[in-house]
């Protein structure tokens, strides 16, 4: 689902941004999941007016391409 997708990208962009100290790394995972979460659901309901988008979409279509170039990056960084 959404949320699974969502645990999986977001610790690795984040680990991007804050490095590998775990101190840092899990809350800063923990409010990123979230606020990714929040600002889905909030693009998700006003993307289209009078409709609303499943949430699952929104981060499907966010977190594919991330996922996507974080992967990139650790192949050309090998």
């Amino acid at each position: 689902g959404s949320i699974g997708f969502v645990g999986l990208v977001i610790p690795h962009a984040v680990r991007l941004l804050f490095g590998t100290c775990h101190a840092r790394l899990l809350p800063a995972s923990a409010l990123g999941g979230a606020l990714f979460l929040i600002a889905a659901d909030i693009l998700s309901r006003t993307l289209i007016k009078g409709q609303v988008i499943p949430v699952g979409v929104v981060t499907a279509l966010v977190g594919a391409p991330v996922f996507a170039l974080i992967l990139i990056g650790r192949r050309n960084a090998r």
